[in-house]
């Protein structure tokens, strides 16, 4: 472990970029590990630091109030001595100064700065993109748009079948919307889990009036003003009063890429967060990194990891020893059935199924070279915890016995799991790299 800073005694703050869930979670950490400097964050939005999961789920619900909860209570920065600066954004980094200039013309010296600016929303591209009725969700005011354009007997076509898109039309078709998903792959979520999985959501939303059409590709978004049609590929058109942009998020890069820091689909951090400019890190959706648990080059876009990240900038800063890091986990809800993620799946990975589907209760897991390497559980948790921990040590797993659901995962390993393989303790960090 290297030398700690001295906690205080620096005229300038750590300044932060960015108030969603890893910046506010690097300003909290600093302070519960003794940092007495300032620290100073920056957030483009005039509002309390909240929460982003529910935006596309409890906030969308009728009856829902359309607050967003609170990452953490105003009393909170002011008891912390965390100071913030509301609607401001950084404009560019000057190195060599260490200052940054915001956009209200400002600028601020920084002893660290931490960049937290998190992700977009892949924007469409194709023509009437800008029509009235084309929604993205990334905000709270994004939210309360489309719950206000979601009423009954309202055309929604939502483009893309990832978390946010069948979220959304999940929302949609509780209000009694009329829903159509077009999506350009050949099943729902195709990119973060396997076909067994798909085929139980896709049947789900079937089941409440979610109508889906596979292979599509969008070309064009028509109407006198607003929204009307959606065009596709083959001339096919959809009749639609709201039209919901869901295929996927980019970094937010570009002040971290213009002041001459190495991105690549992401800001290249190493295992303590640092960019290529020691005196500055980033941490959040923002960040490519190399996994401590199988070397492969990854973003992640979830909260358990924005604040996983944010805990090692946190101790890299004040000099003390982070958390291990734990196995990456996600999670999205649909009609009420929970899909909840342990580690990352790669499509070339043998798929196990434990349960049977059709009861609306079972696991998959995922083998790789032998090994479990992730999990999903659908409407249950049995096999979650104890997937965490396997994955973590890189346990080696019978496929007989893993596809039997009356048999405990940990009873599934094979005699020599304890064998040397991937375990995020014992990983060294790297530097990010594709």
């Amino acid at each position: 472990m290297r030398e700690p800073e001295a906690m205080s005694g620096h005229s300038a703050p750590v300044m932060i970029v960015g108030a969603g869930h890893s910046g506010v979670a690097v300003a909290a950490g600093l302070r519960s590990r003794g940092w007495e400097g300032g620290i100073l964050l920056l957030d483009a939005e005039k509002e309390t630091p909240y929460e982003r999961p529910p935006l596309s789920k409890e906030l969308l619900k009728d009856g829902a109030p359309d607050e967003s909860a609170v990452l953490r209570k105003e009393k909170f920065y002011e008891d912390k001595r965390i100071d913030r600066l509301r609607g401001i954004t950084a404009e560019a980094i000057d190195r060599k100064g260490a200052t940054v200039l915001l956009s209200d013309g400002s600028r601020h010296a920084y002893h660290r700065l931490v960049i937290a600016t998190g992700s977009r929303a892949r924007p469409l591209t194709v023509p009437g993109a800008g029509l009235a009725g084309v929604q993205s969700l990334r905000t709270r005011d994004d939210a309360l748009e489309l719950k206000r354009l979601l009423v009954r007997g309202a055309r929604v076509a939502i483009i893309g079948a990832g978390y946010i898109g069948l979220e959304v039309a999940a929302a949609a078709s509780a209000k009694a919307c009329e829903v159509t998903v077009l999506e350009f792959q050949d099943r729902v979520m195709s990119r973060v889990t396997s076909a067994p999985v798909s085929r139980h959501f896709e049947q789900l939303h079937e089941q409440h009036g979610v109508r889906f059409v596979f292979g599509a590709a969008v070309t064009a978004i028509e109407g006198d003003g607003r929204a009307e049609r959606v065009v596709t590929a083959d001339g096919t058109v959809f009749h639609a009063d709201v039209v919901l942009a869901g295929i996927g998020v980019l970094p937010n890069q570009e002040l971290a890429a213009d002041a001459g820091l190495e991105c690549r689909d992401g800001i290249l951090v190493d295992g303590d967060g640092r960019t290529s400019d020691p005196a500055i890190y980033a941490t959040g959706d923002a960040t490519r990194f190399t996994s401590p648990v199988d070397g492969a080059s990854q973003r992640l876009e979830c909260i358990q990891n924005a604040q996983a990240q944010a805990d090692r900038v946190a101790a890299h800063i004040t000099g003390q020893q982070a958390a291990v890091p734990e196995i990456p986990w996600f999670w999205t809800v649909q009609h009420g059935v929970r899909l909840q993620t342990a580690g990352v799946r790669h499509p070339d990975d043998d798929v196990i199924v434990r349960g049977e589907p059709a009861r609306g209760r079972f696991s998959v897991v995922y083998l790789r070279d032998g090994r479990l390497a992730a999990v999903d559980t659908v409407a249950g948790l049995t096999d979650f915890r104890p997937a965490r921990k396997l994955i973590a040590h890189g346990a080696r797993i019978d496929p007989a016995l893993a596809a039997d659901p009356g048999i405990p995962l940990t009873d599934a390993i094979l005699d020599d799991a304890n064998s040397p393989g991937p375990n995020p303790a014992d990983a060294a960090p790297a530097t990010a790299r594709i």
